[in-house]
């Protein structure tokens, strides 16, 4: 706490927009010391994914048709651009769950006091679940390439297209972590937070193209499943990823979906930050 006191009553008056972006990043550096003097809060963000990928891919993989066919390569291939993208929304219950807790503790009354941007303090929170993120989704690929993904396996792909979709994953994460942020500021525990951040995850993960074909879905539930955030990112995935469940769905973020995933994000970042902000600023302990 001292570090981060001392870091923004010496930061010299300056450029608003300058001063905003130096005091995110003092409070992004406090968060990730926390994190890494408890590393089994990064140990159990890894366990779930990795869960997720064995069960699917050995319990539902023979049984799962995808384009016709029943081949469990074919079904890996399809799952885990869902996989990826369920793993970095899932980091909203622990974002919210942080946020709650050091308003729990007053830590969040702290730095209201002290002179320094007022979005500061999420935006640092929220840099700081990023990067956690994209450690997360490290590990989580490098376990995906064991059980046999691969990319290219429905066309051709190449580096630039596969950062790309990484680079989708982190944003689409990054704007479903502002979501947990304004859950984190509006409740009054650390594990109403965490039920949450969870209670609507799995309705959004779910119905959506992440596990399963949506073209076995009924007409109006797969209307939904197509216009969903979550939706865009897992198809803009598998198209960058060139792996096989190319939709033939007519709705527009199925046709355009690296343009839906990329105007969704940004949309949720505008959207919940200005919330969230807007929160923190009126919050009381």
């Amino acid at each position: 706490m001292s570090a981060v006191s001392d870091a923004v009553r010496i930061a010299p008056p300056g450029n608003p927009i300058s001063q905003s972006v130096r005091d995110s990043l003092v409070v992004a550096k406090r968060n990730l010391i926390r994190m890494s003097r408890i590393p089994e809060m990064v140990i159990f963000g890894l366990v779930q994914p990795i869960m997720f990928v064995v069960l699917f891919t050995y319990v539902f993989g023979g049984s799962m048709k995808i384009g016709g066919s029943t081949s469990s390569i074919d079904y890996k291939n399809f799952l885990m651009a869902g996989i990826f993208a369920q793993t970095v929304t899932f980091a909203t219950a622990s974002a919210g769950a942080g946020i709650a807790d050091d308003m729990h503790k007053g830590l969040i009354d702290r730095f209201r006091s002290l002179p320094m941007a007022r979005g500061a303090v999420l935006t640092g929170r929220t840099l700081a679940d990023l990067v956690q993120t994209a450690l997360t989704l490290l590990v989580l690929a490098v376990v995906a390439l064991l059980v046999g993904w691969r990319v290219g396996s429905d066309g051709d792909t190449n580096i630039g297209k596969v950062l790309g979709a990484f680079g989708l994953l982190l944003l689409l994460g990054y704007a479903f972590t502002w979501i947990g942020a304004l859950i984190g500021l509006t409740v009054r525990t650390p594990e109403a937070a965490t039920s949450g951040g969870l209670i609507w995850l799995f309705p959004v993960t779910f119905i959506s193209n992440a596990f399963v074909d949506t073209s076995n879905m009924t007409p109006w539930l797969r209307h939904v499943a197509d216009w969903n955030p979550f939706s865009a990112t897992v198809q803009a995935c598998r198209e960058l990823f060139a792996n096989p469940g190319i939709s033939a769905s007519d709705a527009w973020p199925m046709q355009h979906p690296v343009w839906a995933s990329l105007i969704y994000s940004v949309l949720i970042v505008a959207i919940f930050r200005t919330l969230a902000v807007r929160k923190y600023r009126s919050a009381t302990a």
